[in-house]
């Protein structure tokens, strides 16, 4: 859920940035008719197509979004996130000088040739314009980040906006963290407890925080106290545990962070480092999707999952019937599996097996051993099931699930909970999976790994997924979908 509201959040706040944009373009626009005394613009086309508002605001936005100023850091302060704006005007200002000089929008607007009057100058107008741009493009889009900045600070003070994290360690370090992080309070980042840093707990709290036990009921604590991120702040004398706690935190859908107990001069270049106070951060592992990189890629899921509906949608009617016509139970099955972050929701499938009336059990945890993937001839299937299941058209009907929210039409499959809390045991990196929402095609399945195959494939590619995720990445798996997703040997 609060991923959800995250990327509410990023749409917003990139729809805000365009029109401080648009608005800093047309300032410009008047300010140079107002001082070089040209006629103002009397038709509505003028003011709709004028180039500088039909080029910066998408400059704006992916320099923006390039230089992540679209992705979650609390633990950014303020000022160096001024002056990540500035540059990032200053860039886009440089980028749309480029783009107008190619398609030849020298003069914005102006008589080709004309040239601006001001204090005795000639200047080119266009040129002007532009000037007057890069110093109106910053001061808007730095006074709107400061004002967001201040009003989420006056949100945060009155407890709302948290976002809830668990600190691993309560030596020197973790109290350090805790304190820093608790007297930033303009972060969001509340300290729910603490997680000792031996085997048992031997104190209650620390710094104010409970704490909630050792290193050997992490796995208890964080299932029954649930927080959005970890922080790993463990004595430089104890670093040798810290590959097999970050093993056991891969088995929980969260964001994992390291505080290491060395200055931040010495830290590898290879991570996303941060810094609260001098206090270094590092970003282990986060979502790919934070950040107006997962705001395209719902975009993307909504654009495509309708036009896909628009085009299937007499195949889907007539699946409905045949479906109908094949024996008694519902048209469409559903299931309870798991997507984004642990949460379940309710998958909708065309119905291909025997009617069973409990096949469509509620979303709670089971632990049933029996539970398994269909075999390939199973029995349960019926005649038009095995069609439907060899052309994979039994899964259109997650389409509405791309449209509510549940799925994306790119991410590793979706697994039922019973099946997550087997393999998550068994497998190393498995919850990483969830780092996504899950998919109606994916890497794996492009690449034949579909029904009863290596499971330990599947999870490589799935993996490699999370880890290199690009929308481009997604446009190439949809295109390999088209010739490889819907038939397939192993599709049964």
């Amino acid at each position: 859920m609060l991923k959800k509201r995250h990327q509410f959040f990023v749409c917003l706040f990139a729809c805000i940035d365009a029109s401080v944009v648009a608005l800093a373009c047309y300032m410009a626009w008047g300010l140079r008719i107002v001082l070089t005394g040209d006629a103002w613009p009397t038709g509505w086309e003028a003011w709709i197509k004028h180039p500088l508002v039909l080029f910066a605001a998408p400059s704006v936005l992916m320099v923006f979004w390039g230089l992540g100023l679209y992705r979650p850091r609390r633990d950014r302060s303020m000022w160096v996130e001024v002056g990540q704006v500035i540059k990032a005007s200053l860039v886009s200002v440089m980028a749309l000088v480029v783009v107008l000089w190619a398609v030849g929008a020298e003069t914005l607007g102006a008589e080709p040739g004309a040239a601006a009057t001001v204090m005795g100058l000639n200047l080119d107008a266009g040129r002007f314009q532009v000037a007057l741009l890069a110093i109106l493009l910053p001061v808007g889009l730095v006074g709107l980040r400061v004002s967001v900045r201040m009003a989420l600070r006056s949100l945060r003070k009155r407890g709302k906006n948290l976002r809830h994290v668990a600190i691993i360690g309560v030596g020197r370090l973790g109290q350090i963290a805790a304190r820093t992080l608790t007297r930033n309070s303009w972060t969001g980042i509340h300290v729910a407890y603490h997680i000792a840093h031996t085997p048992k707990a031997d104190r209650a709290k620390c710094v104010g925080r409970p704490v909630r036990g050792g290193l050997d009921d992490i796995e208890k604590v964080l299932e029954s106290q649930k927080v959005d991120a970890v922080y790993l702040a463990l004595p430089a004398t104890e670093a040798a545990k810290m590959p097999a706690i970050l093993r056991r935190l891969e088995r929980f859908a969260l964001d994992v962070r390291i505080i290491p107990d060395v200055p931040l001069r010495y830290l590898p270049q290879s991570m996303a480092v941060s810094e609260l106070e001098g206090m270094p951060v590092l970003s282990y592992r986060e979502s790919p999707l934070y950040g107006l990189g997962g705001v395209s890629k719902r975009a993307v899921d909504i654009l495509g999952a309708a036009a896909a509906l628009l085009l299937f949608s007499p195949v889907m009617l007539a699946i409905a019937a045949l479906v109908r016509m094949s024996g008694p139970g519902p048209v469409v099955f559903k299931q309870c599996r798991v997507s984004l972050g642990g949460e379940e929701f309710r998958i909708y499938k065309f119905r291909t097996m025997f009617h069973v009336e409990d096949e469509a059990a509620p979303c709670d945890p089971g632990d049933d051993p029996t539970v398994q993937w269909t075999q390939r001839n199973d029995p349960r299937v019926t005649p038009i099931g095995r069609f439907l299941r060899r052309t994979s058209l039994d899964e259109l009907p997650q389409l509405f699930n791309v449209l509510r929210g549940d799925m994306s039409l790119v991410g590793p499959r979706p697994e039922r909970p019973e099946l997550i809390e087997r393999f998550k045991e068994d497998w190393r990196g498995y919850m990483l999976r969830q780092h996504v929402k899950a998919g109606m095609t994916g890497w794996a399945q492009v690449n034949g790994l579909r029904g009863d195959t290596d499971l330990r494939k599947r999870l490589q590619h799935d993996l490699f997924y999370v880890r290199h995720w690009s929308l481009r990445f997604d446009l190439w798996i949809l295109w390999l979908t088209v010739f490889r997703g819907f038939v397939h040997r192993n599709a049964h």
